[in-house]
């Protein structure tokens, strides 16, 4: 049964889709797929890293609350409020070399990069919306 299964999307709920749509095109490299109206909120659809995120607006009655921004625990890092703490992207290279990258394109850290294991560096970017991104450096 389970490997009827496979990954669709991450879905971001959004004070301002295009523009974090946007953020998601200039730091990642992102694809915007397009574009619709979905249950009166406006929905884009982006690729990222071969994963598609999509990004909508405040449907009518809607009233999102704001997610409690990261933590440093002493020795791990968290937004300490149940369900989606964040999702993560493996890159293959040297992860403090992308992040300077990631820095020179406006990108704000939640959790600089540091080394949790030797040899393993990881850190969390600060995206639109209170979102986390995990990026650990691939072995």
């Amino acid at each position: 049964m389970a490997d009827s299964l496979s990954f669709d999307h991450i879905h971001i709920v959004s004070d301002a889709p295009a523009e974090a749509a946007r953020w998601y095109e200039k730091v990642f490299d992102a694809e915007i797929l397009g574009e619709h109206v979905l249950r009166e909120a406006p929905q884009i659809n982006v690729r990222v890293a071969g994963i598609t995120v999509l990004i909508r607006g405040r449907r009518p009655g809607e009233e999102p609350s704001t997610v409690a921004p990261m933590q440093d625990f002493g020795n791990y890092s968290s937004h300490n409020h149940w369900g989606t703490d964040h999702f993560g992207f493996v890159y293959r290279g040297d992860l403090l070399a992308y992040c300077d990258e990631l820095r020179g394109r406006g990108v704000e850290f939640a959790v600089e990069p540091w080394e949790f294991s030797p040899g393993g560096w990881l850190c969390y970017v600060a995206a639109p919306d209170g979102v986390s991104i995990e990026i650990v450096q691939g072995r």
